[in-house]
């Protein structure tokens, strides 16, 4: 990898390769994959994520908004596309650019049909969402008739697949919770089948439900952080490479005498000699404010450094007294080595949100 000559995301494409493999290692032959690549593909690139896994032949994509499938679509993306939450005034585009929305909610499965059938569709591929304990989105089992009678009144539109989301896939001690879920999505598809008269595929598991639960991966499964190197667990993490680096550099060093202060409202003070280096990157990059005050960490030239003071829009302050480093020297935030969720678990939050903040100003480099 090249030395970082400024703030840069380096997006690992082989690493993607890596990571896809291993999880339908883990699926037979004819479980087809989803790939979550919401929100720019988890901080890093959504159209050069989706480009890769469609020249891997991914089944699936899943996005959370309208827009998000239609930035895809504007990139030459032919695979089948669900929009996860897609809003009323976006039906419209939804239909024109091909996308396939979730429609969790008689109201929203009620407009949608009168979309479709303004716009004389017939068959419309949409997925009908349950909620089997998450309490997010989706219809209760209670309403399987309802929503059968509503597909069946209209030829408009037609039940590619239903599906629901696990709660806690990750957490083994929710195994007895997760199970419930399993089989209540189970009996909803028994009868959501047996009702409808075909049988649309199903899908429930997410990274975690693949690795975790083999007995409910059905049709298909959704794979969204296990594609950018995150199993939710030590031993899984081991199997996965995360996709992405993020370096900087040290613009500057500073030797902070005794009792001086460091950065806004003065919230580091030297207790002796402290040699600081000034990194360009801040909470506009998606470095929050959360890990200033040394809750959170860099690395440069091997050697952890700790933030201190706030974190700045656009820069941070770390302390690398007895640190070997000058300016221009390198500065990982995280990499495979130095992972992102040990960055995170330091300021007591995810490796999903550390690397869905990245700003899109940080320029992006493509390791092919």
């Amino acid at each position: 990898m090249p030395k970082a000559k400024e703030t840069v995301l380096e997006i690992d494409l082989g690493a993607l390769a890596q990571n896809f493999n291993y999880l339908k290692s883990k699926l037979k032959t004819d479980t087809k994959v989803l790939a979550v690549i919401k929100a720019f593909a988890y901080g890093s690139d959504s159209v050069e994520i989706a480009k890769q896994l469609q020249h891997l032949k991914v089944n699936y994509f899943a996005v959370a908004y309208t827009h998000e499938g239609v930035v895809l679509r504007n990139a030459g993306i032919t695979t089948p596309i669900l929009v996860l939450h897609p809003q009323t005034t976006n039906f419209d585009t939804i239909i024109d650019r091909c996308l396939e929305p979730s429609l969790y909610s008689t109201k929203i499965l009620n407009e949608f049909i009168q979309v479709a059938e303004k716009k004389n569709q017939s068959a419309y591929p949409v997925h009908i969402k349950f909620n089997t304990g998450l309490n997010r989105l989706g219809f209760w089992q209670n309403e399987v008739d309802d929503v059968v009678s509503k597909l069946k009144t209209s030829k408009s539109v037609i039940a590619k697949t239903i599906f629901s989301h696990l709660a806690a896939s990750e957490a083994i001690n929710e195994k007895k919770f997760t199970t419930q879920q399993i089989n209540c999505f189970k009996a909803i598809a028994k009868e959501f089948e047996t009702k409808i008269g075909y049988k649309p595929w199903l899908h429930l598991c997410n990274t975690s439900g693949v690795i975790n639960y083999p007995e409910a991966h059905f049709d298909m499964v959704r794979c969204g952080i296990g594609l950018y190197g995150f199993g939710n667990s030590a031993q899984e993490d081991k199997n996965l490479k995360p996709i992405a680096t993020l370096k900087s550099i040290i613009s500057q060093i500073h030797n902070v005498d005794k009792n001086e202060t460091v950065g806004y409202n003065r919230a580091f003070k030297a207790n002796s000699l402290v040699k600081t280096a000034t990194i360009p990157i801040g909470h506009a990059d998606g470095i929050t404010r959360i890990y200033g005050n040394e809750k959170g960490f860099v690395y440069i030239n091997d050697k952890k450094a700790p933030i201190i003071g706030n974190v700045c829009m656009d820069m941070i302050m770390v302390n690398v007294t007895g640190i070997d480093c000058k300016e221009g020297d390198e500065v990982i935030i995280f990499n495979t080595k130095y992972n992102a969720s040990q960055l995170a678990e330091s300021a007591n939050t995810i490796s999903y949100e550390i690397i869905t903040s990245i700003s899109q100003r940080v320029r992006r480099l493509f390791i092919k």
